[in-house]
């Protein structure tokens, strides 16, 4: 995330829900994960595709592109202005061995949503 980028937050619980990227006199709004989420827009339209967006998209199953080439099923376990720490997704399996991997924010091309 860039220095002039400006967080965005929800209004209710103030759970943070993206950035304002300042292009111009218009923003582009950006997730968590570091992804444009419009083109160049005014203020409350970018503050108002942010809040649509939600951050239920956390939720999602991802795909990592291992070193091999391969692509492991995750989940996303924390994702901060830096990096994106992820878990092979186990199922919910208890007894499985916990797998974390750490990619950095914006989501690189390796780590894509599972389709």
């Amino acid at each position: 995330m860039r220095d002039d980028w400006i967080e965005h937050r929800r209004g209710i619980d103030r759970e943070r829900l993206g950035w304002m990227k300042p292009v111009g006199d218009s923003f582009v709004a950006v997730d968590l994960l570091g992804r444009d989420v419009t083109e160049p827009v005014d203020w409350l339209t970018a503050e108002q595709a942010l809040d649509d967006l939600g951050i239920g998209y956390l939720a999602d199953t991802y795909e990592l592109q291992l070193e091999s080439g391969t692509w492991l099923r995750v989940r996303l376990v924390e994702v901060n202005e830096h990096e994106i720490r992820l878990k092979k997704d186990d199922f919910g399996d208890m007894t499985a061995p916990q797998l974390y991997y750490t990619v950095t924010n914006p989501m690189p091309p390796t780590l894509r949503v599972r389709s």
